[in-house]
């Protein structure tokens, strides 16, 4: 049967759901695209935030993905730290700014 409502999950989400060692992700297509439907209205969500604390108060591109990744980094944000990252990436990307995900591991 064809699911209309069916999304195309990046391969950069998928990956969050991979162990170490394996191949397979470890949650079912529907559970990952849920997260996935989750996480990008959340990115697309904080972009014109992020917009704003750059443009309106003149914080830098850096200091706002910062903050942005500090709070998603706390229990109440509704992402692990995997997806928090995969989200200000993803934040990022909409933004046309660069993001050196190594510097900001967390």
């Amino acid at each position: 049967m064809y699911d209309h409502n069916q999304i195309e999950i990046p391969e950069s989400f998928v990956a969050l759901y991979i162990p170490p060692g394996r191949q397979t992700p470890n949650a079912t297509r529907a559970a990952i695209g849920a997260r996935y439907e989750f996480c990008e209205d959340l990115a697309n969500h904080l972009f014109e935030y992020a917009r704003a604390q750059h443009h309106d108060l003149g914080i830098g591109e850096h200091d706002v993905l910062e903050r942005v990744a500090l709070g998603l980094r706390q229990p109440t944000s509704g992402v692990d730290a995997a997806e928090a990252r995969w989200v200000v990436r993803r934040l990022a990307e909409l933004e046309g700014w660069s993001w050196a995900e190594d510097d900001h591991a967390g």
